[in-house]
Protein backbone atom coordinates (compact mmCIF):
# COMPACT_ATOMS: atom_id res chain seq x y z
CA UNK A 1 0.00 0.00 0.00
CA UNK A 2 0.94 3.41 -0.58
CA UNK A 3 0.15 4.11 2.94
CA UNK A 4 2.69 1.77 4.62
CA UNK A 5 5.22 3.14 7.12
CA UNK A 6 7.87 2.50 8.67
CA UNK A 7 9.49 3.20 11.67
CA UNK A 8 12.32 6.06 11.15
CA UNK A 9 13.41 7.40 15.17
CA UNK A 10 11.80 6.51 19.34
CA UNK A 11 12.60 8.58 22.19
CA UNK A 12 11.70 6.57 25.53
CA UNK A 13 10.58 8.80 28.74
CA UNK A 14 9.82 7.62 32.04
CA UNK A 15 7.19 9.26 34.26
CA UNK A 16 7.13 8.18 37.85
CA UNK A 17 3.59 8.20 39.84
CA UNK A 18 2.74 7.68 43.32
CA UNK A 19 -0.46 6.32 44.41
CA UNK A 20 -2.36 8.51 47.09
CA UNK A 21 -3.36 5.03 48.50
CA UNK A 22 -2.79 1.50 48.33
CA UNK A 23 -3.57 -0.67 45.61
CA UNK A 24 -4.02 -4.00 46.35
CA UNK A 25 -4.81 -6.87 44.41
CA UNK A 26 -4.04 -10.82 45.28
CA UNK A 27 -1.18 -11.16 46.59
CA UNK A 28 0.37 -7.57 45.49
CA UNK A 29 0.07 -4.00 46.61
CA UNK A 30 1.38 -1.04 44.79
CA UNK A 31 2.20 2.16 46.08
CA UNK A 32 4.23 3.50 42.87
CA UNK A 33 4.28 2.98 39.68
CA UNK A 34 6.64 4.15 36.33
CA UNK A 35 4.97 4.82 33.23
CA UNK A 36 6.72 4.84 30.10
CA UNK A 37 5.68 7.39 27.08
CA UNK A 38 7.15 6.54 24.01
CA UNK A 39 7.29 9.17 20.72
CA UNK A 40 7.45 7.12 17.56
CA UNK A 41 8.17 9.15 14.21
CA UNK A 42 7.31 6.92 10.93
CA UNK A 43 7.51 7.44 6.80
CA UNK A 44 5.92 6.42 4.77
CA UNK A 45 6.80 5.48 0.93
CA UNK A 46 7.19 8.86 0.10
CA UNK A 47 9.47 10.20 2.71
CA UNK A 48 6.03 12.10 4.60
CA UNK A 49 7.04 11.68 8.48
CA UNK A 50 4.62 11.79 11.43
CA UNK A 51 4.86 11.72 15.14
CA UNK A 52 2.78 8.80 17.16
CA UNK A 53 2.84 8.76 20.71
CA UNK A 54 1.79 5.54 22.98
CA UNK A 55 2.09 5.27 27.17
CA UNK A 56 1.65 2.52 30.07
CA UNK A 57 2.33 1.96 33.10
CA UNK A 58 4.72 -0.31 34.08
CA UNK A 59 3.06 -2.39 36.62
CA UNK A 60 5.51 -4.81 37.69
CA UNK A 61 3.12 -6.09 40.39
CA UNK A 62 0.32 -6.76 37.82
CA UNK A 63 2.28 -8.12 34.81
CA UNK A 64 5.63 -9.53 37.00
CA UNK A 65 3.96 -10.92 40.46
CA UNK A 66 6.75 -12.29 43.12
CA UNK A 67 6.91 -12.84 46.78
CA UNK A 68 10.50 -12.27 46.61
CA UNK A 69 11.51 -9.74 44.37
CA UNK A 70 10.49 -5.93 45.32
CA UNK A 71 9.04 -3.19 43.18
CA UNK A 72 12.40 -1.72 42.08
CA UNK A 73 14.00 -4.53 41.20
CA UNK A 74 11.28 -5.34 38.55
CA UNK A 75 10.96 -2.26 37.40
CA UNK A 76 14.74 -1.54 36.53
CA UNK A 77 14.32 -4.64 34.17
CA UNK A 78 11.22 -3.59 32.82
CA UNK A 79 13.02 0.24 32.11
CA UNK A 80 16.17 -1.67 30.30
CA UNK A 81 13.90 -3.51 28.41
CA UNK A 82 12.03 -0.41 27.16
CA UNK A 83 15.49 0.97 25.58
CA UNK A 84 16.10 -2.36 24.32
CA UNK A 85 12.41 -2.56 22.31
CA UNK A 86 13.37 1.40 21.45
CA UNK A 87 16.73 0.12 19.86
CA UNK A 88 14.82 -2.81 18.29
CA UNK A 89 11.97 -0.75 16.14
CA UNK A 90 14.72 1.89 14.90
CA UNK A 91 16.34 -1.28 13.55
CA UNK A 92 12.78 -3.14 12.47
CA UNK A 93 13.21 -3.08 8.88
CA UNK A 94 9.34 -3.36 7.45
CA UNK A 95 7.48 -1.16 6.03
CA UNK A 96 3.21 -1.68 6.49
CA UNK A 97 -0.11 -1.20 8.12
CA UNK A 98 0.52 -1.05 11.94
CA UNK A 99 -1.42 -3.78 12.64
CA UNK A 100 1.37 -5.55 10.24
CA UNK A 101 4.22 -3.98 11.97
CA UNK A 102 2.36 -4.88 15.40
CA UNK A 103 1.95 -8.26 14.73
CA UNK A 104 5.21 -8.92 13.23
CA UNK A 105 7.17 -7.25 15.85
CA UNK A 106 5.89 -9.12 18.64
CA UNK A 107 5.86 -12.39 16.86
CA UNK A 108 9.69 -12.42 15.32
CA UNK A 109 11.16 -9.50 17.71
CA UNK A 110 10.10 -9.23 21.06
CA UNK A 111 11.15 -13.27 21.85
CA UNK A 112 14.45 -13.01 20.85
CA UNK A 113 14.55 -9.64 22.84
CA UNK A 114 13.36 -10.87 26.18
CA UNK A 115 15.90 -13.83 25.63
CA UNK A 116 18.89 -11.52 25.10
CA UNK A 117 17.26 -9.77 28.44
CA UNK A 118 16.76 -12.57 30.46
CA UNK A 119 20.03 -13.47 29.46
CA UNK A 120 21.54 -10.34 31.04
CA UNK A 121 19.01 -10.20 34.06
CA UNK A 122 18.65 -13.90 34.92
CA UNK A 123 21.35 -14.12 38.00
CA UNK A 124 19.87 -11.04 39.20
CA UNK A 125 16.23 -11.32 39.89
CA UNK A 126 14.81 -14.42 37.30
CA UNK A 127 13.47 -14.70 33.86
CA UNK A 128 11.20 -11.68 33.54
CA UNK A 129 7.22 -12.51 31.88
CA UNK A 130 6.23 -12.69 28.84
CA UNK A 131 3.06 -10.59 30.20
CA UNK A 132 5.65 -8.06 31.42
CA UNK A 133 7.36 -7.91 28.28
CA UNK A 134 3.91 -7.63 26.81
CA UNK A 135 3.32 -4.44 28.86
CA UNK A 136 6.84 -3.02 28.20
CA UNK A 137 5.79 -3.39 24.25
CA UNK A 138 2.43 -1.88 24.59
CA UNK A 139 3.70 1.49 24.56
CA UNK A 140 5.47 1.47 21.48
CA UNK A 141 2.79 -0.93 19.18
CA UNK A 142 0.24 2.07 20.48
CA UNK A 143 2.75 4.93 19.21
CA UNK A 144 2.72 3.52 15.64
CA UNK A 145 -0.91 2.98 15.61
CA UNK A 146 -1.09 6.54 16.22
CA UNK A 147 1.44 7.89 13.98
CA UNK A 148 -0.45 5.86 11.31
CA UNK A 149 -3.20 7.77 12.18
CA UNK A 150 -1.34 11.21 12.44
CA UNK A 151 0.04 10.59 8.88
CA UNK A 152 -2.93 10.00 7.10
CA UNK A 153 -4.74 13.16 9.49
CA UNK A 154 -7.54 10.56 10.29
CA UNK A 155 -9.11 8.34 13.18
CA UNK A 156 -6.80 5.31 13.38
CA UNK A 157 -9.57 3.47 14.15
CA UNK A 158 -11.05 4.39 10.71
CA UNK A 159 -8.16 2.33 8.87
CA UNK A 160 -8.77 -0.81 10.28
CA UNK A 161 -10.22 -2.32 6.67
CA UNK A 162 -9.20 -3.59 3.34
CA UNK A 163 -8.31 0.23 2.04
CA UNK A 164 -5.37 0.32 4.05
CA UNK A 165 -4.45 -3.33 5.22
CA UNK A 166 -2.58 -5.09 2.84
CA UNK A 167 -3.62 -8.35 4.29
CA UNK A 168 -6.73 -9.97 5.42
CA UNK A 169 -6.97 -11.47 9.05
CA UNK A 170 -6.49 -14.49 7.65
CA UNK A 171 -3.23 -13.80 7.77
CA UNK A 172 -3.07 -13.12 11.32
CA UNK A 173 -5.70 -15.18 12.83
CA UNK A 174 -7.27 -19.21 12.76
CA UNK A 175 -10.41 -20.28 13.98
CA UNK A 176 -10.46 -22.89 16.33
CA UNK A 177 -10.97 -26.59 15.61
CA UNK A 178 -14.18 -27.87 13.97
CA UNK A 179 -15.33 -24.10 13.98
CA UNK A 180 -17.45 -23.01 10.76
CA UNK A 181 -15.68 -19.86 10.27
CA UNK A 182 -13.61 -18.50 8.20
CA UNK A 183 -11.80 -14.97 8.30
CA UNK A 184 -10.56 -14.84 4.82
CA UNK A 185 -11.99 -11.58 3.21
CA UNK A 186 -12.42 -10.35 7.00
CA UNK A 187 -10.77 -7.13 8.51
CA UNK A 188 -10.98 -5.77 12.52
CA UNK A 189 -13.52 -3.10 11.22
CA UNK A 190 -16.03 -6.11 10.53
CA UNK A 191 -15.96 -6.75 14.60
CA UNK A 192 -15.81 -3.27 15.47
CA UNK A 193 -19.44 -1.64 17.00
CA UNK A 194 -20.49 0.77 14.57
CA UNK A 195 -20.70 4.12 16.01
CA UNK A 196 -18.55 3.27 18.78
CA UNK A 197 -20.10 4.90 22.02
CA UNK A 198 -19.78 8.04 22.84
CA UNK A 199 -19.62 7.56 26.85
CA UNK A 200 -18.72 4.25 29.04
CA UNK A 201 -20.76 3.00 32.41
CA UNK A 202 -17.53 3.00 34.90
CA UNK A 203 -16.31 0.48 36.78
CA UNK A 204 -14.70 1.45 40.54
CA UNK A 205 -12.37 -1.09 41.70
CA UNK A 206 -12.62 -2.26 45.45
CA UNK A 207 -8.85 -3.22 45.93
CA UNK A 208 -7.71 -5.30 49.11
CA UNK A 209 -7.05 -2.43 51.29
CA UNK A 210 -9.87 0.22 49.98
CA UNK A 211 -11.64 0.87 53.13
CA UNK A 212 -15.47 0.28 53.33
CA UNK A 213 -17.24 1.86 55.95
CA UNK A 214 -16.17 4.48 59.33
CA UNK A 215 -14.99 1.78 61.33
CA UNK A 216 -11.98 0.81 59.07
CA UNK A 217 -11.00 4.27 59.46
CA UNK A 218 -7.00 4.80 61.27
CA UNK A 219 -6.90 9.05 60.73
CA UNK A 220 -3.86 8.07 58.68
CA UNK A 221 -6.03 8.65 55.43
CA UNK A 222 -4.85 11.12 52.88
CA UNK A 223 -7.02 14.88 53.01
CA UNK A 224 -6.62 16.09 49.74
CA UNK A 225 -10.40 16.28 48.43
CA UNK A 226 -10.83 13.21 47.10
CA UNK A 227 -13.26 10.38 48.62
CA UNK A 228 -11.39 7.59 50.75
CA UNK A 229 -14.97 5.37 51.94
CA UNK A 230 -16.71 3.48 48.79
CA UNK A 231 -19.97 5.09 49.89
CA UNK A 232 -18.22 8.88 49.09
CA UNK A 233 -17.13 7.39 45.50
CA UNK A 234 -20.34 5.90 44.83
CA UNK A 235 -21.97 8.85 45.81
CA UNK A 236 -19.53 11.71 44.48
CA UNK A 237 -19.09 9.56 40.99
CA UNK A 238 -22.49 8.51 40.34
CA UNK A 239 -21.09 4.72 40.24
CA UNK A 240 -22.96 1.72 39.03
CA UNK A 241 -20.43 -0.84 38.51
CA UNK A 242 -18.23 -1.98 41.36
CA UNK A 243 -15.24 -4.07 40.58
CA UNK A 244 -14.49 -6.58 43.64
CA UNK A 245 -10.78 -7.38 44.53
CA UNK A 246 -10.27 -10.57 46.19
CA UNK A 247 -7.81 -12.80 47.84
CA UNK A 248 -7.98 -16.24 46.83
CA UNK A 249 -6.13 -18.22 49.25
CA UNK A 250 -8.94 -17.34 51.68
CA UNK A 251 -12.02 -18.10 51.15
CA UNK A 252 -13.80 -16.65 54.30
CA UNK A 253 -12.51 -13.04 53.56
CA UNK A 254 -13.39 -13.31 50.10
CA UNK A 255 -16.81 -14.01 50.94
CA UNK A 256 -16.78 -11.91 53.65
CA UNK A 257 -15.59 -9.17 51.54
CA UNK A 258 -18.46 -9.98 48.64
CA UNK A 259 -20.87 -9.82 51.11
CA UNK A 260 -20.08 -6.08 52.95
CA UNK A 261 -19.45 -4.54 49.47
CA UNK A 262 -22.23 -6.10 47.86
CA UNK A 263 -24.96 -4.74 50.94
CA UNK A 264 -23.31 -0.98 50.38
CA UNK A 265 -23.76 -1.68 46.77
CA UNK A 266 -27.55 -2.48 47.09
CA UNK A 267 -27.81 0.51 49.65
CA UNK A 268 -26.52 2.99 47.64
CA UNK A 269 -28.28 1.50 44.34
CA UNK A 270 -24.88 0.11 42.43
CA UNK A 271 -26.91 -2.28 39.63
CA UNK A 272 -23.54 -4.71 39.11
CA UNK A 273 -20.65 -6.31 40.36
CA UNK A 274 -17.45 -8.59 39.31
CA UNK A 275 -14.88 -10.32 41.10
CA UNK A 276 -11.63 -10.60 40.73
CA UNK A 277 -9.22 -13.13 41.90
CA UNK A 278 -6.18 -11.97 40.25
CA UNK A 279 -4.58 -15.84 39.12
CA UNK A 280 -4.72 -16.83 42.76
CA UNK A 281 -7.03 -20.09 42.68
CA UNK A 282 -6.06 -23.39 41.57
CA UNK A 283 -9.19 -25.41 41.81
CA UNK A 284 -12.73 -24.19 40.99
CA UNK A 285 -13.99 -25.62 43.89
CA UNK A 286 -12.86 -22.87 45.56
CA UNK A 287 -14.83 -20.34 43.07
CA UNK A 288 -17.72 -22.56 42.74
CA UNK A 289 -17.76 -23.14 46.94
CA UNK A 290 -18.64 -19.19 47.20
CA UNK A 291 -20.56 -19.01 44.20
CA UNK A 292 -22.77 -21.56 45.80
CA UNK A 293 -22.89 -20.24 49.25
CA UNK A 294 -23.69 -16.68 48.12
CA UNK A 295 -26.47 -17.87 45.91
CA UNK A 296 -28.08 -20.03 48.53
CA UNK A 297 -27.80 -16.62 51.27
CA UNK A 298 -27.62 -13.59 49.08
CA UNK A 299 -29.62 -14.29 46.25
CA UNK A 300 -29.53 -10.30 45.75
CA UNK A 301 -25.90 -10.28 45.79
CA UNK A 302 -25.48 -13.32 43.32
CA UNK A 303 -27.68 -11.89 41.06
CA UNK A 304 -25.51 -8.69 41.06
CA UNK A 305 -22.45 -10.51 39.61
CA UNK A 306 -22.35 -9.67 36.40
CA UNK A 307 -19.13 -12.20 35.49
CA UNK A 308 -16.18 -13.80 37.63
CA UNK A 309 -12.61 -12.28 36.41
CA UNK A 310 -9.20 -14.81 35.99
CA UNK A 311 -9.53 -17.17 39.35
CA UNK A 312 -6.81 -19.12 38.04
CA UNK A 313 -3.03 -19.26 37.07
CA UNK A 314 -2.20 -17.20 33.94
CA UNK A 315 0.30 -19.18 32.81
CA UNK A 316 -2.92 -20.80 30.47
CA UNK A 317 -0.33 -23.59 28.82
CA UNK A 318 1.33 -24.53 32.01
CA UNK A 319 -1.99 -24.46 33.96
CA UNK A 320 -4.57 -26.26 32.24
CA UNK A 321 -7.57 -26.26 34.14
CA UNK A 322 -11.10 -27.39 33.33
CA UNK A 323 -13.05 -24.63 34.87
CA UNK A 324 -16.24 -25.25 32.47
CA UNK A 325 -17.83 -26.26 36.51
CA UNK A 326 -17.16 -21.88 36.93
CA UNK A 327 -18.71 -20.70 33.73
CA UNK A 328 -21.63 -23.05 33.76
CA UNK A 329 -22.63 -20.46 37.31
CA UNK A 330 -21.17 -17.02 36.14
CA UNK A 331 -19.57 -15.65 32.68
CA UNK A 332 -15.67 -16.34 33.35
CA UNK A 333 -13.72 -13.67 31.86
CA UNK A 334 -9.95 -14.26 31.03
CA UNK A 335 -7.64 -11.46 31.93
CA UNK A 336 -3.87 -11.91 32.77
CA UNK A 337 -4.11 -15.11 30.51
CA UNK A 338 -4.79 -13.56 27.62
CA UNK A 339 -2.05 -12.75 25.98
CA UNK A 340 -2.64 -13.73 22.43
CA UNK A 341 -5.38 -15.06 20.45
CA UNK A 342 -3.97 -18.27 20.63
CA UNK A 343 -4.29 -18.49 24.50
CA UNK A 344 -7.81 -17.64 23.89
CA UNK A 345 -8.45 -20.47 21.79
CA UNK A 346 -7.12 -22.00 24.47
CA UNK A 347 -8.94 -20.54 27.24
CA UNK A 348 -12.33 -21.46 25.52
CA UNK A 349 -11.84 -24.91 25.40
CA UNK A 350 -11.08 -25.22 29.02
CA UNK A 351 -14.07 -23.80 29.33
CA UNK A 352 -14.13 -19.51 29.57
CA UNK A 353 -16.65 -17.83 28.19
CA UNK A 354 -14.92 -14.34 28.07
CA UNK A 355 -11.66 -12.30 27.26
CA UNK A 356 -11.17 -9.13 29.47
CA UNK A 357 -8.85 -6.85 26.72
CA UNK A 358 -5.88 -4.29 27.69
CA UNK A 359 -4.25 -1.83 25.65
CA UNK A 360 -1.07 -2.91 27.82
CA UNK A 361 -0.76 -5.98 25.92
CA UNK A 362 -0.72 -4.13 22.76
CA UNK A 363 -2.99 -2.30 20.72
CA UNK A 364 -2.74 -4.88 18.24
CA UNK A 365 -2.55 -8.23 19.84
CA UNK A 366 -5.96 -6.49 21.94
CA UNK A 367 -7.76 -6.18 17.95
CA UNK A 368 -6.74 -9.81 17.22
CA UNK A 369 -7.81 -10.95 20.34
CA UNK A 370 -11.21 -9.00 19.99
CA UNK A 371 -11.85 -10.51 16.53
CA UNK A 372 -11.17 -13.82 17.64
CA UNK A 373 -13.22 -13.83 20.46
CA UNK A 374 -16.04 -12.11 18.71
CA UNK A 375 -15.96 -14.57 15.88
CA UNK A 376 -16.55 -17.28 18.76
CA UNK A 377 -19.07 -16.41 20.69
CA UNK A 378 -17.42 -14.84 23.77
CA UNK A 379 -18.55 -12.03 25.47
CA UNK A 380 -15.45 -9.22 25.82
CA UNK A 381 -14.99 -6.37 28.73
CA UNK A 382 -11.99 -4.00 28.19
CA UNK A 383 -10.16 -3.71 31.75
CA UNK A 384 -7.71 -1.08 33.71
CA UNK A 385 -3.99 -1.11 34.12
CA UNK A 386 -5.05 1.75 36.30
CA UNK A 387 -4.00 4.02 33.34
CA UNK A 388 -3.27 7.46 33.58
CA UNK A 389 -2.36 11.00 31.52
CA UNK A 390 -2.74 9.41 27.84
CA UNK A 391 -2.72 5.65 28.23
CA UNK A 392 -6.17 6.42 29.36
CA UNK A 393 -7.40 7.43 25.92
CA UNK A 394 -6.64 4.46 23.76
CA UNK A 395 -8.13 2.28 26.88
CA UNK A 396 -11.38 3.98 26.82
CA UNK A 397 -11.49 4.11 22.86
CA UNK A 398 -10.66 0.22 22.70
CA UNK A 399 -13.83 -0.23 24.85
CA UNK A 400 -16.04 2.06 22.99
CA UNK A 401 -15.02 0.41 19.77
CA UNK A 402 -15.29 -3.42 21.64
CA UNK A 403 -18.54 -3.45 22.69
CA UNK A 404 -17.93 -5.17 25.79
CA UNK A 405 -20.63 -6.15 28.15
CA UNK A 406 -20.57 -3.50 30.27
CA UNK A 407 -18.86 -0.47 30.18
CA UNK A 408 -14.99 0.37 30.62
CA UNK A 409 -12.94 -0.32 33.93
CA UNK A 410 -11.04 3.06 35.08
CA UNK A 411 -9.56 3.47 37.94
CA UNK A 412 -6.68 5.79 37.62
CA UNK A 413 -8.78 8.49 39.32
CA UNK A 414 -9.14 6.88 42.51
CA UNK A 415 -5.36 5.87 43.05
CA UNK A 416 -3.43 8.79 41.18
CA UNK A 417 -5.92 11.83 39.97
CA UNK A 418 -3.05 14.18 40.32
CA UNK A 419 -0.96 12.54 38.04
CA UNK A 420 -3.64 13.27 35.11
CA UNK A 421 -4.33 16.98 36.01
CA UNK A 422 -2.93 18.09 32.67
CA UNK A 423 -4.63 15.78 30.21
CA UNK A 424 -8.08 16.44 32.69
CA UNK A 425 -7.95 20.15 31.30
CA UNK A 426 -8.22 19.09 27.58
CA UNK A 427 -10.62 16.12 28.55
CA UNK A 428 -12.46 16.81 31.56
CA UNK A 429 -15.18 13.79 31.05
CA UNK A 430 -12.01 10.94 30.78
CA UNK A 431 -10.31 11.43 34.18
CA UNK A 432 -13.56 11.86 36.41
CA UNK A 433 -16.52 9.52 36.21
CA UNK A 434 -19.73 11.81 35.97
CA UNK A 435 -22.90 10.14 36.76
CA UNK A 436 -21.17 6.92 36.83
CA UNK A 437 -19.88 7.27 33.21
CA UNK A 438 -16.56 8.30 31.30
CA UNK A 439 -17.40 10.75 28.41
CA UNK A 440 -15.15 10.33 25.36
CA UNK A 441 -16.41 13.32 23.20
CA UNK A 442 -13.54 15.29 23.65
CA UNK A 443 -11.93 12.78 22.22
CA UNK A 444 -11.30 13.97 18.09
CA UNK A 445 -8.36 14.03 15.18
CA UNK A 446 -5.71 12.28 14.00
CA UNK A 447 -4.59 9.21 15.30
CA UNK A 448 -6.24 8.18 18.57
CA UNK A 449 -6.98 11.95 18.86
CA UNK A 450 -5.24 13.04 21.83
CA UNK A 451 -5.30 16.37 21.08
CA UNK A 452 -1.50 16.20 22.16
CA UNK A 453 -0.76 20.13 21.51
CA UNK A 454 -3.26 21.35 23.99
CA UNK A 455 -2.13 19.54 26.95
CA UNK A 456 0.23 21.12 28.97
CA UNK A 457 2.68 18.87 30.44
CA UNK A 458 6.38 19.49 31.11
CA UNK A 459 8.40 15.70 30.28
CA UNK A 460 11.24 14.36 31.83
CA UNK A 461 14.59 14.08 30.42
CA UNK A 462 14.71 11.38 27.19
CA UNK A 463 15.66 8.13 29.02
CA UNK A 464 16.50 6.95 25.60
CA UNK A 465 16.84 7.95 21.79
CA UNK A 466 17.20 6.24 18.45
CA UNK A 467 17.24 6.99 14.98
CA UNK A 468 17.86 5.01 11.97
Amino acid sequence: MKTDISPVSVDVYFIPVETRVPLKFGTQVVTHVTCVRVCVTVANKQGKRAQGWGETPLSAEWAWPSSSLGHNERNEVMEDFCRMLAQAWVDFDRQGHPMELGHDFIESIMPGLLDQLNNKWTEQVGPMPHLAALVCSSAFDVAIHDAYGQLLGRDVYTTYNAEFMNTDLSDFIEPAENADISFAGKYPEDFLAAPPAKALPAWHLVGGKDLLDTSELTGQEPDDGYPVLLPDWIKRDGLTCLKVKLRGNDSSWDYERLIKVGKIAIENNVVWLTSDFNCTVTDPAYVNDILDRLVQEHPRIYQQLLYVEQPFPYNLEENQIDVHSVSARKPLFMDESAHDWKIVRLGRKLGWTGVALKTCKTQTGALLSLCWAKAHGMTLMVQDLTNPMLAQIPHVLLAAHAGTIMGVETNAMQFYPAASAPEEVVHPGLYRRRNGQVDLSTINGPGFGYRLDEIKRDLPEKAASFEK
